[in-house]
């Protein structure tokens, strides 16, 4: 069951690239949501056909998209998706948007995808590892917190607290860069950066992330070092390693 789930999860990621592509670079209307987020009708579409896909695979499981909400499903089964995550960079025809795919069991992901559709790049993570491509990959290690690379979306997005919290994070590392979205953690998982910082994040921004960020050998939690679950507080904390993610926790409690 581990390998069907897995090969469909892919398989919905490529379904839902082949939806986005013709969009992408296509001046495509953008429609406001209620929180002020940007939709396009690529992010609305691609979802549909995941669903699509899903409800007809699988009757029975339950589903939360981004752009078309919740099916309550029949058990404990559960696909979270976010057809286009990093529409804004989509929307300015950035390439490093990414379609997530992410297979839920009592809540907690088993299967992430992260598949980035105009670079041709695929992270799939599982608890038998996380491959980039097919091939295994694995975050790096050996790097001390004064050495780290430390990566946000945008800095806007933290509120007062939660920016002076970050800012210590960034006082005290080497590297610091912004606007990758979920290509961030590609990059960690790969074992190219170090840490990345995040809040006010949905479950769809995420449950993708945490098998991929796990099995490449990362530590992924919020940011009291509480698991990611389906009602988490949206605060995120990705680490390379335990020593770089202890460190960045005291750093944002600023103890």
């Amino acid at each position: 069951m581990t390998q069907e789930i897995t090969d469909f999860a892919k398989h919905l990621a490529d379904i839902s690239c082949e939806v986005i592509r013709p969009y992408f670079r296509s001046n495509v209307g953008v429609i406001d949501k209620a929180d002020d987020s940007p939709v396009t009708v690529a992010d609305r579409n691609a979802e549909e056909v995941m669903r699509k896909a899903i409800e007809e695979k699988y009757p029975t499981h339950a589903i939360f998209g981004e752009e078309h909400g919740v099916k309550e499903g029949e058990g404990t089964s559960m696909w979270v998706l976010d057809p286009i995550d990093g529409t804004r960079s989509f929307i300015c025809g950035a390439p490093w948007f990414g379609t997530l795919v992410a297979y839920l069991e009592q809540g907690v992901p088993q299967t992430g995808v992260l598949n980035i559709p105009m670079m041709g790049e695929q992270w799939v993570g599982t608890s038998a590892g996380t491959t980039y491509n097919g091939q295994a990959c694995q975050v790096r290690t050996g790097i001390g917190f004064e050495e780290a690379s430390l990566f946000t979306t945008d800095p806007e997005l933290f509120d007062v607290e939660q920016r002076v919290s970050f800012e210590r994070v960034k006082g005290k590392v080497k590297t610091v860069r912004y606007g990758a979205d979920c290509y961030a953690y590609a990059l960690l998982a790969s074992g190219h950066i170090d840490l990345v910082i995040e809040a006010g994040l949905k479950p769809y921004d995420v449950m993708a992330l945490v098998p991929v960020i796990k099995g490449a050998g990362g530590i992924v939690t919020g940011w009291k070092g509480e698991e990611v679950t389906m009602d988490w507080d949206g605060r995120l904390l990705a680490s390379a390693t335990i020593e770089l993610h202890e460190k960045a926790l005291q750093e944002l409690a600023g103890s």
